[in-house]
């Protein structure tokens, strides 16, 4: 099946944050401002998904989800498939989406006082989750060359000490979308093992890999590692289900699961959505194709926007991305503050995009751009972008 993802789908009236929710999370009513931000797609989800939840929805009984080995079922066999990471059932934790998963970690497995480390520029939520449970943010920052993110190692094993009870990384990295090697993976999993600090991965990216580029679980690098990572995975920006709230978070250590599962039970958490259960079946089954073709029409995206900014936008760079469908920019050559940088991208361009001092100190000057749209609107944004720029003064 061919799918097109040059559709244009009107968003509005969806309750949906991208679109919709603009008052709610910047105050703007103008709905001539063009949305490239949060990280969902403007594509339908995969038609086997839309099938399954109409043939649900027909049933007409919508009680409390149970008996869903079929879904851990699922998750196994895409891991195995997608990732050659062979799970055990037992090891799997449902999740109404990994931020929530993050914040349980925290209060799990940490207590108020102690320290969390965090590698900026990253995802906000990482922030939050630790500073809503009563720890305090340590921060490695990456090391940019100017090309490419690196994690500086040294300065990691520095900040450890005996108050430092986990490390959050991010794999396949939001923001700056990097695809981390595996002797990167070995090196960061050797010194949490040697301090005795918890490995949480979030590997929610990990199925929007780019070309020539691999994902490696951490977890499956060794029985060492798997013993001290949480992994959490969904199938929410893979095949744009975010809003069906279902997320896998993977724990070998039984010790470490059940801490989480406690955890997770004084928070209210039980069952899954029903809706959420059945979307992500079809998809691990059934989505592949259009995932891979989701792919390919990413990659042309990409190419369109380093092509576009390099010939009609020189001052802003492009940080390649590995992975995701998520570009970091660098316009710190435009000298301008960061309240300057996004009021003239909105007043000038009409254009949301995400701020990156909002992923720390380390991201002034940078924006981050959602290319997971049809080319005449990422065209669209583009354009906008470059007229905010050629009138910021």
């Amino acid at each position: 099946m061919k799918y097109d993802f040059d559709e244009v789908i009107n968003r509005f009236d969806t309750n949906c944050l991208k679109w919709d929710g603009l008052e709610e999370r910047f105050g703007i009513l103008d709905k001539d401002v063009l949305p490239l931000w949060v990280a969902d797609m403007d594509f339908k989800a995969p038609q086997c998904v839309i099938d399954t939840i109409i043939n649900r929805t027909s049933h007409g009984i919508f009680g409390y989800a149970g008996g869903y080995n079929t879904y851990y079922d699922s998750v196994i066999h895409w891991m195995k498939h997608r990732h050659n990471w062979d799970i055990k059932k037992e090891w799997i934790v449902f999740t109404p989406g990994v931020v929530p998963a993050l914040n349980i970690i925290v209060k799990a497995l940490t207590k108020p006082g102690d320290k969390v480390i965090i590698q900026s520029p990253i995802y906000p939520p990482f922030f939050k989750a630790v500073m809503n449970n009563g720890c305090n943010v340590v921060d490695n920052p990456l090391k940019f060359d100017g090309k490419k993110y690196v994690m500086d190692l040294d300065d990691l094993e520095e900040k450890i000490d005996n108050t430092v009870k986990l490390i959050f990384l991010c794999s396949p990295h939001n923001p700056v979308g990097r695809v981390w090697s595996k002797d990167e993976l070995k090196r960061l999993g050797d010194i949490c093992i040697r301090n005795n600090v918890i490995l949480v991965s979030d590997e929610i990216h990990s199925d929007l890999v780019l070309k020539g580029n691999k994902h490696t679980p951490l977890a499956s690098i060794s029985e060492e590692f798997a013993q001290n990572t949480i992994v959490c995975t969904a199938p929410s920006k893979t095949f744009n289900i975010a809003g069906l709230q279902t997320s896998n978070i993977i724990i070998p250590n039984e010790l470490i699961r059940n801490k989480f599962l406690k955890a997770r039970e004084s928070c209210g958490i039980s069952k899954p959505n029903t809706f959420g259960i059945e979307a992500l079946e079809a998809a691990y089954r059934h989505g592949e194709e259009w995932l891979d073709q989701l792919l390919l029409y990413l990659e042309q995206n990409l190419n369109y926007l380093t092509k576009y900014i390099e010939e009609n936008i020189p001052r802003v760079k492009v940080i390649q991305p590995e992975a995701t469908y998520l570009v970091w920019l660098d316009l710190r050559k435009l000298g301008l503050n960061k309240n300057d940088l996004e009021n003239i991208i909105f007043t000038k361009g009409k254009l949301i995009l995400n701020q990156g001092y909002t992923y720390g100190e380390e991201g002034e000057g940078f924006v981050r751009i959602n290319i997971a749209c049809p080319q005449s609107i990422l065209k669209e944004g583009l354009s906008r972008l470059k007229k905010a720029i050629d009138n910021q003064l």
